[in-house]
């Protein structure tokens, strides 16, 4: 008859299945970001995480569910650092500063959780509804964040009164994420690419008259 597991041996069980999780969330982020949903199957998930393909069924369903982990992982991990650096801001902080530091957030998060967030923003269209519920739930949440940031910006004289949030968001946040397909670490920091990003929102490109 087999032992019973010990209390040390169920932790580590946990963090074993805990780390095949990883594994494959990391492999399957790593491969859509690369190739797209379309080319990227079950079997070359668990290649590239170096497990058998059966394992796969102990933590996931289906490829739709790993990608809608990838997915959710991806968009949190902008919304929780956008959130966390506009909550250290002082209550008087100026609308510029506001959008200033979110920016910033948000290239952060982005660049430093490359394959995920890629593979959020590249595959969001190819996957079927039913299967990214979490991550639009999340989306949603954040779209709110900067519509009533610029709005508010807006209402206090911020931005200018004609132009509508409804197009500048999408406008800022598609330039933004779209560094993950030519940011270079070695070029400059990430703090420089937020800080031309925020003039150039206040200021344009024309030079001073």
């Amino acid at each position: 008859m087999s032992e019973p597991a010990t209390p040390a041996s169920v932790p580590r069980r946990g963090r074993k299945s805990e780390m095949s999780r990883g594994q494959i969330l990391d492999a399957a982020a790593r491969m859509l970001r690369r190739q797209g949903y379309g080319s990227t199957t079950l079997r070359s998930i668990a290649e590239v995480a170096g497990i058998q393909a059966g394992s796969i069924y102990y933590h996931f369903a289906s490829k739709d569910e790993i990608m809608d982990a990838v997915m959710e992982r991806g968009v949190r991990a902008v919304i929780d650092a956008v959130r966390e650096a506009l909550d250290t801001l002082p209550n008087d902080a100026s609308h510029q500063r506001r959008i200033e530091t979110a920016v910033g957030a948000h290239l952060q998060a982005l660049l430093s959780h490359g394959d995920y967030t890629s593979a959020s923003i590249r595959t969001y269209g190819e996957v079927p509804v039913a299967f990214k519920q979490k991550s639009l739930q999340l989306q949603q949440t954040y779209v709110a964040l900067w519509q009533d940031m610029l709005a508010a910006a807006q209402a206090d004289g911020a931005i200018r009164q004609d132009l509508d949030p409804h197009i500048l968001r999408p406008l800022l946040l598609g330039s933004l994420n779209w560094t993950v397909e030519w940011y270079d670490p070695n070029q400059r920091p990430v703090e420089d690419i937020a800080a031309q990003a925020v003039d150039m929102l206040f200021h344009g490109i024309l030079p001073d008259s």
